[in-house]
């Protein structure tokens, strides 16, 4: 199975709990191939929701360039960044946030929770399937006799609450569940029967 915790715990005590799990690290801040996992990855080539033409270096990148705030609008320039570094834009700096853009020259404003959907959670899909597929399988694979424990800052798995960030080990962990939120819900269903149907014939 797969389970999330605070990357901010002591390991010992992670494994306290769950005695012989497997902790993956899955921040900006690990030192394997699994930071490929942060949304803060440059991968490079990821397609702007909305923006036809314009591409990013990594999920973050795209989440904090179409913001837009009392003194500032979106920035795209961010789209090139692939440093993992200077890419919060906060509002010490520009002032009170007023939604995300619905595409770079959009005119549309969306909410924080609507946003997530329509923007965070459909890039970060896009790179669990077209970047890092083959980890992906690996952990889905090993989450079927191991218990898995992915580390990252945030743990809140609800989209609808706006009160905490959204975990994105939680997105890993549904998607590797087949259960992806506001995604192709037809083709999520079938991964999931079918994630069902393997852990079965086991």
């Amino acid at each position: 199975m797969i389970i999330i915790e605070s990357k901010r715990k002591k390991p010992a005590t992670i494994l306290k709990k769950y005695p012989d799990a497997i902790l993956a690290d899955v921040t900006s801040g690990a030192k394997d191939g699994l930071v490929k996992l942060s949304p803060f990855y440059p991968h490079g080539g990821i397609p702007v929701p909305f923006s036809e033409g314009y591409t990013a270096s990594c999920v973050e990148a795209i989440w904090q360039g179409l913001k837009v705030f009392e003194s500032c609008d979106v920035d795209t320039s961010l789209f090139t960044n692939d440093t993992m570094r200077g890419l919060k834009r906060t509002v010490r700096k520009y002032g009170k946030p007023l939604g995300h853009r619905k595409g770079v020259n959009g005119s549309e404003l969306l909410g924080y929770i609507e946003a997530r959907k329509q923007i965070y959670i459909p890039t970060y899909k896009w790179v669990l399937e077209h970047k890092v597929a083959d980890i992906i399988e690996r952990l889905r694979k090993a989450s079927k006799t191991k218990t898995i424990v992915l580390l990252d800052y945030d743990t809140n798995a609800d989209v609808e609450n706006a009160k905490k960030p959204l975990s994105h080990a939680s997105l890993i962990k549904a998607y590797a569940e087949g259960i992806y939120p506001y995604g192709d819900v037809k083709n999520d269903k079938a991964k999931s029967e079918a994630i069902e149907q393997d852990l079965f014939n086991q």
